[in-house]
């Protein structure tokens, strides 16, 4: 089914928010969807610009004659023409499913096989002139010093040939823009950047950083830095999406024609992708047996959760040689993902950054809140949970880490058992790992179809009108609109409200899941492209370990469960705040006083009504799916 009508270029004002996002970010964020913010180049006489993707369903300089405009993603803007062709059809889903296109990781796997006896001989070289000037460490995302694989292993190397290391950091906007990074993690990631920075140069390891403007001109200039700076070997931890597997493959071949040694590292997962398999040998697609076999794992193997070595001092004469590459600044962010000066500020306080905050703050989360996680962490009002997941996202603090950390002070070595608390955000910290697992194995994910491809021919509802209210927190339902407005804020949803809003978005007001996964990663602080598609997975029921399609979350039960006394939305929603008792949940259906608070503060009506909503959601899925109707 078309779309209704062509999608807006920006999310609408609001001045019942409690936040105008758009104000906050200074202009209005730069998407591919509806708070599309086009490149300057993103077209250059009737194709695309310059910028392209090494994705399985990239292209570059194509001509968009090509394309299909008539399809929805075409008219809402949900793939991002600049970087991307049309969406992967349900065949190429199914060739992935079946084994016959190769997954970009067994590719790099393959490469690093195939190279193996090439990059060990150089690994071999001890002395003399062939051992390189220096070691290079990419950073990525692992903005830290500690319990990091690649950094660790490029000190070691360093100190066993007598050379320093060099740390690299490469700001590529096109790579921003093409990932949907928000401003407020961009904002983070630099920050996090300073502080990286600084703990470095303690160490006399410099921090080299650039703004490389052409997202596929990366893997050549970093071939050239090593080679200005005479490095033989190169060392960076893996991202499992596919644009970066992608570019890791195209390293090792290149670098290695120039006599470099690239060794990428497994480091951002505390269990390997590839490691757990069904006892048929097959990933698994259900989480709760996928844990089980990730315990037994660690439980087989507690060598994983050792914290890697920090990197040591460069060499006295290290600085000295390579000291311009210690003046290095941090850049400013793109236009397009800049803050107003008040947001910056705000997530400055709400969100300190850098490893020793990470630490901080997961620390402080194992001493003063943990023992009340298991009985709180869904009640959004209650401050219980351990708000890391912006340090997981960034990489100044590893998974294993946090695992790690959580065992130490539990009452037993199990990673399930001892106490509830932490026996349940361990299990909660795993799901990042399980994503990511899924990703790896079933890559079209990253191409803007679901898990269960065949869901995309549900048909969808395309409003305008009902996805702006989505996005303002202007729905009616108070629960959904005081989680949007908390975001548009903050940048961080509660995961509780997470799932919510997502439901409603995908269920109540069927609009395409694909517009809200995009607002969430184009607003979120702790934006993390897996565990996010994963979450809007689970709650449309297009993705892996769904709920069923039949499931609908009713706002009304889950506002009164989870909120019981409206503490929530009353901080959000200060329309409704002087609404007594439980009328503040659904005040015009409630009646009365609060009925009337509600119309004459000007909070909207509910837009849709539940009964509708779902028994339109069970038939548009069932329809989707081929279920019999009748």
């Amino acid at each position: 089914m078309p779309p209704k009508r062509k999608a807006k270029s920006q999310i609408a004002p609001n001045a019942a928010s409690a936040i105008n996002y758009s104000d906050s970010y200074g202009n209005a964020p730069n998407k591919r969807s509806r708070t599309s913010k086009p490149h300057p180049k993103a077209l250059e006489n009737g194709k695309e610009g310059s910028a392209n993707s090494i994705n399985d369903n990239a292209s570059s300089n194509t001509d968009v004659s090509r394309f299909d405009h008539s399809r929805q993603e075409e008219m809402l803007g949900i793939v991002d023409r600049r970087f991307y062709p049309a969406e992967m059809s349900n065949e190429r889903c199914a060739m992935y499913n079946d084994n016959e296109i190769p997954r970009p990781m067994n590719v790099l796997n393959q490469i690093l096989e195939e190279t193996q006896d090439a990059r060990g001989k150089i690994a071999k070289i001890k002395t003399g002139k062939d051992v390189g000037e220096a070691v290079i460490h990419w950073f990525k995302r692992d903005l830290r010093t500690r319990d990091n694989t690649g950094l660790s292993l490029a000190s070691k190397r360093a100190k066993e040939i007598g050379v320093g290391v060099i740390g690299v950091w490469i700001l590529s906007p096109q790579d921003w823009e093409a990932h949907l990074v928000s401003p407020a993690k961009c904002d983070f990631e630099l920050r996090s950047l300073a502080v990286l920075k600084k703990d470095l140069e303690d160490l006399d390891i410099p921090l080299y950083i650039e703004v490389v403007e052409e997202r596929q001109q990366l893997p050549a200039r970093l071939v050239e830095l090593a080679e200005n700076w005479g490095v033989k070997d190169f060392f960076c931890n893996i991202e499992y999406e596919v644009d970066e597997l992608r570019r890791e493959q195209k390293l090792v071949k290149m670098m290695l024609g120039k006599g470099i040694r690239f060794e990428p590292q497994h480091d951002d997962c505390v269990v390997t992708p590839g490691q757990l398999q069904t006892g048929a040998g097959r990933q698994y697609a259900v989480y709760s047996p996928w844990f089980r076999a990730w315990v037994a794992y660690l439980h087989a193997h507690p060598d994983v959760l050792t914290e890697r070595h920090p990197p040591e001092r460069n060499p006295p004469d290290f600085k000295q040689k390579f000291s311009s590459l210690f003046e290095s600044a941090i850049p400013s962010a793109p236009s397009s993902k800049t803050l107003t000066s008040e947001m910056k500020k705000r997530l400055e306080k709400l969100w300190p950054a850098g490893e020793h905050a990470a630490v901080d703050r997961l620390q402080h989360f194992l001493t003063e809140k943990i023992g009340k996680y298991h009985a709180t962490r869904n009640f959004p009002s209650k401050n219980s949970t351990a708000r890391i997941s912006v340090h997981h996202a960034a990489g100044t603090l590893a998974g294993r880490t946090s695992v790690r950390l959580a065992r130490d002070v539990n009452s037993t070595k199990k990673l399930d058992g001892g106490i509830e608390g932490i026996k349940g955000w361990i299990s909660e910290v795993a799901w990042r790992d399980f994503y990511r697992h899924v990703l790896v194995h079933w890559p079209y994910i990253c191409m803007n179809k679901p898990f269960k491809f065949e869901y995309t021919n549900i048909e969808w509802e395309y409003s305008d009108e009902h996805f702006d209210a989505w996005a303002r927190g202007q729905t009616g339902y108070p629960i959904v609109d005081a989680a949007m407005r908390s975001l548009n804020s903050t940048a961080y949803m509660h995961n509780r409200l997470r799932m919510v809003t997502a439901s409603f978005l995908a269920k109540h007001l069927l609009l395409d899941w694909r517009l809200g996964e995009q607002y969430f990663i184009s607003h979120l602080i702790d934006g993390d492209f897996s565990s996010n598609s994963g979450g809007w997975g689970f709650s449309s029921s297009t993705g892996v370990d769904p709920q069923p399609y039949f499931r609908v979350f009713n706002p009304w039960l889950q506002s009164s469960k989870f909120d019981e006394d409206g503490e929530f939305i009353r901080q959000w929603i200060p329309e409704l705040a002087s609404i007594s008792g439980k009328g503040i949940h659904n005040p015009y259906e409630t009646g009365g006083e609060a009925a009337d608070v509600a119309k004459k503060n000007g909070y909207p009506k509910p837009i849709v009504e539940h009964r509708f909503a779902r028994e339109r959601c069970l038939s548009r899925y069932k329809a989707g799916i081929g279920r019999n109707t009748a």
